[in-house]
């Protein structure tokens, strides 16, 4: 079993990328699940390389980004910032991340000046208490292989991820209703970098948003070989402070799937019921022929 704060000090070494130049950045890759390089890694790192390019007083309000190739988990990845704009309130900045010479990921994200404004939000679902659900470790050997357990419990040790309800691999051919619910945190306290909290959260967000997309059609997904896919786009809007060291409840649902795609829709609430996060991602969900 892989110690938990060993593995949070990783997942920062792995987030903190090297600067080449004023705006190239270089990070190193680990190996996945898949045979391709994790795409909440990707993201998280190409959002670091935008973040150390805007002044510490504007904070990420927004993310869009398209994966465009697997990522090679053997090689470096050279992340390039585009200064678009720096207005009075709002930066914009747009990243390339090339493997190979090739683009394998492009991201645009958007910081802002903190400011007062209207304020309303969609209520917190009821969900279980997060200290009362099974941990990963405990969860995943009930469902899955041992070794594939294992390799699922070592890939997220440095998070402690937490499911409402059964997981999709622990209800292979019995489809339901296509909404998941997990509560996540790190193992282990955080600076107070709020660009930090911004990363590890759109590192978790690539984790579990298509959970749903499976739970529909009664499909174990990735972790069992009953579906192929890959992340193809992926958008997240930061509305209010948060700490990703602290309880989040990831409230995800799918309203489609179809032509080999899927959509996955959540809402991220702090543990006092804070709406801090929307997210909204579509992937490939393709059978195995």
């Amino acid at each position: 079993m892989p110690d938990p704060h060993t593995a949070l000090d990783a997942l920062l070494d792995l987030l903190d990328l090297e600067r080449i130049e004023r705006d190239i950045f270089r990070g190193e890759s680990r190996s996945a699940l898949v045979p391709r390089v994790f795409g909440g890694q990707v993201a998280a790192q190409a959002l670091v390389a935008a973040g150390r390019s805007v002044p510490e007083d504007r904070l990420a309000h927004s993310l869009h980004a398209y994966f465009l190739r697997p990522g090679d988990p053997g090689a470096p990845i050279v992340y390039t910032v585009d200064r678009i704009r720096d207005g009075r309130s709002f930066t914009t900045r747009r990243v390339v991340a090339v493997q190979h010479g090739q683009p394998i990921f492009h991201l645009s994200a958007s910081f802002q000046t903190y400011e007062e404004g209207l304020d309303h939000q969609a209520g917190m679902p009821p969900a279980p208490d997060p200290e009362s659900l099974p941990t990963a470790a405990e969860t995943l050997p009930r469902h899955l292989p041992r070794e594939v357990a294992d390799r699922l419990i070592e890939a997220r040790a440095a998070v402690d991820l937490r499911y409402a309800d059964t997981p999709p691999w622990g209800s292979v051919g019995q489809p339901r209703e296509p909404r998941s619910q997990v509560w996540f945190r790190t193992h282990g306290k955080l600076a107070d970098d709020p660009l930090l909290h911004v990363v590890l959260a759109t590192y978790v967000s690539d984790m579990t948003l298509l959970d749903s997309v499976l739970l529909a059609h009664g499909r174990g997904g990735w972790a069992v070989g009953d579906v192929v896919g890959a992340s193809l786009d992926h958008a997240m809007w930061f509305h209010r402070p948060f700490r990703a060291d602290e309880w989040l409840l990831y409230d995800q649902e799918s309203p489609t799937s179809s032509g080999g795609r899927g959509l996955g829709q959540a809402r991220i609430y702090t543990q006092d019921g804070r709406l801090a996060i929307s997210v909204i991602q579509e992937g490939v969900v393709r059978v195995p022929r």
